[in-house]
């Protein structure tokens, strides 16, 4: 047996540096610096994991880790805010305009109806300022009609509804064409014409209906932009925090170690993140604020309002249908009241409110108010005059009773005060509550999409720099290992 002798030196297979060798025994073989059999990943993991084991190790994954948080934080924030600011635009430019065409094309049509109504209760032929706004109000539809197919293309539903109103609008012009012609020559016939006419405006699946289910579908992808609009970031909230935390903590470990106050990199880190979410705290909170308001006191002002200008020109067709009809108009006249009680008294039972005492509840301001109360005035006066209308016609005084609704008498001499005068006001005065609010909707929808505009590129710009300081003020640390 061969022995070592005392004092030899032999390599170490780890270092390469010669060590004393054990005594009284062979020198043991060099192990194979990596076991045969092993994997490479194996080794790798090996390595990775001795490292993690140092100081420079433990600073690699710290900022590797703060970068990924800072950049995740920053990605998410964009993702976001990009998201809600697209709705919000959507409010501004798509969903809110579309709402107030459909509510037009409804308006429109029902004012053709109640204008064309009222020239059937002149003797002889329409009068012109009669069949003028009769006219325009028709192009106007049709106008308003080509203008949401082309803006409503991504919605079927909505799609459907435009269909029947193209495919209608023409029958309902003939058939109007075909009373007025029958009416100038004395026909009693063109009255039956006209009424049918008046049906298919209002029966189910007709002209109004389509128009009604137009507007109906276009709130709701109104309400759906507000609700994606003004939802909470509660993901880049969380993250930012976490990033900020993480951030705290690095600089308070590398105090302990170093007895440092400050280290550059990772102060700029907090502060970009700071500012991040700050910014995104503030920016959200105004978007949110404005629009909430932009609902309240403008989009939902002027849902209620253009109900409540249906409600007042169906009321108007219908009174004039009443004396088309010549005794036989009940229906007619029940739907008069019908309108006039969801317009003026609402239904407590129902705990449903009036269209008029829920827009004076919304209007913010006192020019809002001052339209709103204009219109209230004007419809008590039109119904008072209403019910002494009725009387009249009931005891056979027809003449008489045109008359107060047309505000001219058979010589074409002014009847005042006449149901036309006061549906006139009410009608101009919830014209310009309407035009009131939609402007007070405008300002405060687009100070709400505003003040999400430039986040998104914001939150992209600071997480890229709060990286870059997490990792420089983490390089500089290690710098000193070398």
């Amino acid at each position: 047996m061969t022995h070592t002798p005392t004092g030899r030196q032999i390599p170490d297979v780890r270092t390469g540096a010669q060590v004393p060798a054990p005594r009284g025994g062979n020198a043991p073989a060099a192990p194979s610096a990596v076991p045969a059999g092993r994997p490479g990943w194996a080794e790798f993991t090996a390595r990775a994991r001795a490292a993690a084991t140092t100081e420079p190790g433990r600073l690699r994954i710290i900022g590797a880790a703060l970068a990924v948080l800072v950049v995740a934080f920053g990605a998410t924030t964009a993702w976001q805010v990009d998201d809600r600011a697209k709705a919000a635009d959507n409010v501004v430019t798509h969903s809110a305009p579309l709402s107030a065409t459909a509510a037009e094309i409804y308006r429109s049509l029902a004012d053709a109806d109640a204008t064309v109504t009222a020239g059937f209760l002149v003797s002889g032929p329409q009068p012109k300022d009669v069949a003028t706004r009769y006219q325009e109000d028709i192009d106007t539809a049709s106008q308003l009609i080509t203008a949401a197919a082309a803006n409503s293309r991504q919605s079927p539903e909505a799609q459907a509804q435009i269909t029947k109103l193209n495919e209608q609008l023409p029958t309902y012009t003939s058939l109007v064409a075909t009373a007025l012609a029958d009416n100038r020559l004395g026909l009693p016939i063109g009255g039956a014409y006209l009424r049918y006419a008046n049906q298919q405006m209002r029966r189910q699946g007709g002209l109004l209906d389509a128009a009604d289910r137009l507007y109906t579908i276009e709130n709701a992808r109104l309400a759906h932009d507000y609700t994606q609009a003004k939802a909470l970031p509660y993901a880049s909230w969380a993250l930012g925090v976490v990033a900020l935390g993480a951030l705290a903590w690095a600089q308070r470990r590398h105090y302990r170690r170093t007895n440092r106050v400050f280290n550059q990199g990772m102060l700029a880190a907090t502060a970009a993140g700071a500012v991040l979410l700050l910014w995104l705290a503030a920016g959200h909170t105004v978007a949110r604020t404005e629009l909430a308001k932009s609902s309240a006191h403008g989009a939902r002002s002027v849902q209620v309002l253009n109900n409540a200008r249906i409600l007042v020109l169906r009321a108007r067709g219908d009174e004039n249908l009443t004396l088309v009809a010549r005794g036989s108009g009940d229906a007619y006249e029940s739907s008069y009241g019908a309108d006039m009680t969801d317009l003026m008294d609402g239904v407590p039972a129902e705990r449903r409110a009036a269209e008029l005492t829920q827009a004076l509840r919304l209007a913010n301001d006192a020019e809002g108010r001052g339209f709103v109360t204009d219109a209230i005035t004007d419809v008590r006066k039109w119904r008072s005059l209403h019910v002494t209308e009725r009387k009249k016609d009931d005891n056979g005084d027809y003449a008489t009773a045109v008359a107060d609704v047309l505000g001219k008498d058979a010589g074409g001499k002014d009847v005042s005060p006449s149901t036309a005068d006061h549906f006139a006001a009410a009608d101009k005065a919830l014209g310009r509550a309407v035009a009131h609010e939609q402007a007070e909707f405008h300002e405060a929808a687009t100070s709400g999409r505003d003040a999400l505009t430039l986040l998104p590129a914001g939150a992209g710009v600071l997480a890229v720099l709060g990286a870059l300081g997490a990792l420089l003020g983490i390089g500089r640390r290690l710098s000193e290992y070398r």
